[in-house]
């Protein structure tokens, strides 16, 4: 009976709130893609930009998680896309560093709790070390105030939609890239969450 009792108090304080959403970075939606890309893409890497390198606020403490999950959910992505050919006799690499990553803490903004995410995604030939592309996204993730969820679980969202804005700019612009034709430094904004 106790047991019973104690389920049940458990059952209901836990109906009252709402819980808070895992970092989750994976891009829904991603297709295969009809265009490939005449490379295979051996390795990936996913780092925080050095101090000299940031263009926004990097805080403390994201340097183990966040790279983590941002390059394993790029991986998935890129494997759902299968657009990198893997038998293509070139041979590249990827590498992302993470430049900008803001999330307010208080007032107006933080109401809305956008999110600002900025990384530059490079692809170097393996063989010459030559880089064949090189662009920066910059993405935001928010909520609009009628989204019911509430505090931290709202927070939470924002961090995920900007990165997953982030991500998915970058896989639409690997649709119109022409290996032959380097693309270097150039800054684009990512989708806007919403």
């Amino acid at each position: 009976m106790k047991k019973t009792l104690l389920l049940c108090g458990l059952a209901f304080a836990l109906a009252g709130c709402q819980s808070v959403p895992p970092l989750n970075f994976s891009v829904p939606n991603v297709r295969f893609s009809q265009k490939k890309i005449d490379a295979e893409l051996k390795s990936m890497t996913v780092s925080i930009a050095r101090t000299d390198e940031k263009t926004g606020e990097l805080p403390a403490g994201m340097e183990r998680m966040v790279p983590q999950l941002w390059q394993t959910s790029l991986q998935e992505s890129l494997n759902r896309m299968a657009i990198f050919n893997d038998d293509a006799p070139r041979k590249v690499n990827l590498a992302v560093k993470i430049l900008k990553f803001d999330v307010p803490e208080d007032g107006l903004a933080a109401m809305l709790f956008k999110t600002e995410t900025a990384a530059r995604y490079e692809i170097f030939d393996r063989k010459t070390g030559e880089i064949i592309y090189s662009r920066d996204f910059i993405s935001r993730g928010e909520l609009p105030f009628d989204m019911t969820l509430v505090g931290d679980a709202r927070q939470r969202e924002a961090i995920n939609r900007a990165v997953q804005n982030n991500i998915a700019g970058f896989l639409q612009s690997l649709e119109t890239l022409e290996i032959a034709k380097p693309v270097v430094a150039t800054a684009s904004n990512g989708t806007a969450g919403t």
